[in-house]
């Protein structure tokens, strides 16, 4: 079992859409600790050391979608405690307020496709921890794990 950090990334455009990248169905390629194959997700990943919430969210956007974002505009919109039979993350969720670039996804098996999706018609298939992110968001409670999504 491993526990660690990672942070999961809100991007919306101007229709108020929020932007999900469809993981790999093969877990090799999907590169998730938590075995999240198969699932959609927000632009996520683990928080290296030494770096801000922040620091790691404009990372990993750049990285998985090409996007540019600036710490100045996230802002932290929940944190949740994501526990599975493969891994532990305390996962931190934030809000980039802008962006600028048009998505292009790494070159690599990670992501098969990407969309943008209404935040009140989201894939049945949408990950847990992804999932906790938008219902903080949209309910805004930084922090609700009482009940599970």
């Amino acid at each position: 079992m491993k526990m660690g950090i990672g942070v999961g990334i809100i991007i919306l455009n101007e229709k108020n859409e929020v932007l999900l990248l469809l993981r790999n169905n093969n877990p090799e390629k999907a590169d998730s600790d938590m075995r999240l194959e198969g699932t959609y997700t927000l632009p996520s990943g683990k928080v290296l050391y030494g770096e801000t919430f922040e620091e790691s969210g404009v990372r990993k956007v750049k990285d998985e979608v090409n996007l540019i974002v600036s710490e100045l505009d996230l802002e932290v919109v929940s944190l949740s405690n994501d526990i599975n039979n493969y891994a532990h993350y305390a996962t931190i969720g934030l809000l980039a307020r802008h962006y600028s670039g048009e998505v292009h996804l790494k070159k690599s098996e990670e992501f098969e496709s990407y969309g943008w999706y209404r935040l009140n018609q989201l894939p049945s298939n949408l990950c847990f921890p992804s999932k906790k992110i938008i219902k903080n968001y949209l309910e805004k409670r930084i922090y609700n794990d009482k009940e599970m999504v």
